[in-house]
């Protein structure tokens, strides 16, 4: 099935997918202490000790308001101006998104089509292919370059230090910065770039992060033809096991696709096709035989590398992240209004 190579779409290189693995928020607590304890004997009278205490009271109240002051002198002018940093550079970003957008319009758009042949898998590796888009011109390839320029340097200004906490926990996964639906914006991934002037056709990409279950899923809806048609393959639904593996990396495994069509043969029926993939036994004994026919020669067989994802940015509306083979995606929430005209 020719589908089947963009099941990676995200963070899911195929040549994983082939050998079985992967086929591309955060509460802060700060608390401060500041008690003061007095003890000045019981042999003072009543009055005396009334006014030590008073007194004692007031200072304290005075060393609480300095050490307050101290606090925001010394953290919140630095967490303002990092926080104005980035709504400067999301806002850049943004604007930077539709200006390559008016260009491919302008320029034209690519025409990846399946597999190697059509330009979405490395003729090597068979992993996602890296979009050139100084193939299209000059101009959408420079535009592309400032886009990514910008994800970099946002990265030094993510509000979140542990985006990847409560994925997969089974109790607070509602708790995780991660948890919920990511529509695409922008992608160099080839398997992730959907056209009308290509095979594939036209498409809206989502990535639904579910951190209860510990699954991540991306959802590929194909846009009904300019002639009023539906495409045989309307929907791809490709699961994927997350694990989190430090503040900022999350470990993929795929597990399954599910493949809606909108024709079974000649006869116009929607029915879904589930698509399983060869658990870890299997890729290690492709693996082990690999090595076997390959004893004796200089170059031994390659590890199969393991599919993950490091999230470069996240906040409440814009996720950033850069996937194993080198490729970016600029995710939102729809509910963003910044971007939401990029969404209709």
């Amino acid at each position: 099935m020719k589908a089947y190579s963009v099941l990676s779409l995200f963070v899911t290189p195929v040549w994983a997918l082939q050998l079985g693995r992967v086929p591309s928020f955060l509460v802060k607590s700060e608390s401060r202490i500041s008690h003061y304890y007095l003890n000045k004997g019981a042999a003072q009278t009543t009055t005396t000790t009334t006014t030590v205490l008073n007194a004692e009271t007031s200072a304290d109240a005075a060393n609480d308001n300095t050490n307050d002051e101290q606090d925001d002198t010394s953290s919140s002018p630095q967490t303002t101006t990092s926080t104005t940093t980035a709504n400067q550079l999301k806002d850049t970003l943004i604007k930077k998104i539709v200006e390559f957008r008016e260009l491919k319009t302008r320029d034209g758009d690519l025409s990846i089509d399946f597999g190697v042949k059509g330009g979405e898998l490395n003729s090597t590796s068979r992993a996602p292919q890296k979009v050139d888009f100084y193939s299209i011109s000059k101009e959408v390839g420079d535009k592309a370059n400032e886009i990514l320029s910008i994800c970099e340097e946002l990265s030094d200004y993510s509000p979140i230090g542990n985006p990847t906490r409560f994925l997969g926990d089974a109790i607070n996964g509602d708790m995780a910065p991660l948890n919920g639906p990511w529509k695409s914006l922008f992608t160099t991934a080839a398997d992730a770039n959907f056209s009308k002037n290509s095979t594939r056709g036209a498409a809206k990409a989502q990535n639904i992060v579910n951190a209860t279950k510990g699954t991540i899923t991306n959802v590929i809806d194909f846009l009904t033809k300019e002639d009023g048609t539906e495409p045989v393959l309307k929907q791809l639904n490709v699961v994927i096991a997350a694990t989190a593996v430090s503040a900022k990396r999350v470990e993929l495994q795929f597990k399954y696709a599910k493949a809606v069509f909108t024709k079974f043969f000649f006869l116009k029926k929607r029915w879904s096709l589930y698509i399983p993939v060869p658990g870890p036994f299997i890729t290690r004994c492709i693996v082990f035989l690999s090595r076997i026919f390959k004893f004796g020669r200089k170059t031994g067989a390659k590890k199969v590398p393991k599919a993950f994802l490091d999230v470069l940015y996240l906040d409440k509306d814009l996720r950033i992240h850069r996937t194993g083979e080198d490729n970016f995606f600029v995710q939102v929430r729809d509910q963003w209004d910044l971007a939401k005209p990029l969404l209709v």
